[in-house]
């Protein structure tokens, strides 16, 4: 390969069989139980990165697991973790993502090296059992998050649900270092969900438990109390995102 080839080409690792193609990204069917509660204060503050600000009067953490049976270019995999509800610079109301644990290499590599999305390897599922919908996560052998919904209790208008996941705005740490290992990439970026077409939304009762792991520490941000549950499924691209932050240059 001469230099105008690989500049040319260089798009992922490994250059002559990327990981995950190009985008954009489609979802279909993609479902979601966000289990949200409140945790404590100085948990978050040790955890949400400046410039975004938390919310003292609400310290809220949406849980998540998340079943993406037909992703475009990713495939079909289950995913799990924790969101924080932040303040941005802009003074809106927004979602930082802290945590992503998923079941398969392509979105691992993809989320991480062109987002910044925290994701590494475990054993998440999310299926319905009954009467109720089922979340879990394991890291390795060791169970670290039970979420359980009533199943479809409660029906919500669908259009409401779509334009706020359009609406918010999403925010991650993209981390990556040079080759002495000091960082070279250090940024807060912002992204969008676009064509968000929800086609179910419930909510109902909801319990979620977590447990103590040292490299899934999920159980960092307590459970004190919850505050409310979604079950969503829905259709959506996942949009490419924008540097709001250089910690690096700033």
């Amino acid at each position: 390969m001469n230099i105008n080839d690989i500049r040319k080409n260089a798009f992922a690792m490994p250059m002559t069989c990327p990981s995950y193609p190009r985008g954009p990204y489609h979802f279909r069917n993609r479902e979601y139980l966000i289990i949200s509660y409140h945790t404590d204060v100085e948990a978050l503050r040790a955890v949400v990165p400046e410039p975004l600000q938390i919310d003292p009067a609400n310290p809220v953490v949406h849980y998540e697991f998340i079943r993406m049976p037909d992703s475009s270019g990713f495939g079909n995999y289950t995913e799990s973790g924790q969101v924080i509800g932040v303040i941005d610079m802009d003074g809106k109301h927004a979602n930082y993502t802290h945590s992503m644990y998923l079941d398969d290499d392509a979105p691992i590599a993809g989320g991480r090296e062109i987002w910044g999305f925290p994701k590494k390897l475990a054993s998440p599922t999310l299926n319905a059992d009954k009467d109720t919908l089922i979340g879990t996560l394991n890291y390795g052998s060791v169970r670290v998050a039970n979420g359980t919904m009533g199943f479809k209790h409660i029906a919500l208008e669908t259009s409401p649900e779509a334009d706020k996941m359009m609406q918010t705005p999403n925010y991650l740490l993209k981390i990556i270092p040079h080759v002495d290992g000091s960082p070279r990439i250090c940024e807060l970026v912002r992204y969008h969900l676009n064509n968000v077409d929800v086609l179910e939304a419930y909510t109902g009762p909801a319990a979620l438990e977590l447990f103590s792991h040292v490299l899934a520490p999920v159980a960092d941000l307590p459970v004190r109390k919850i505050v409310g549950a979604k079950h969503i499924i829905a259709n959506l691209t996942l949009g490419l995102g924008e540097v709001a932050f250089d910690y690096l240059q700033q």
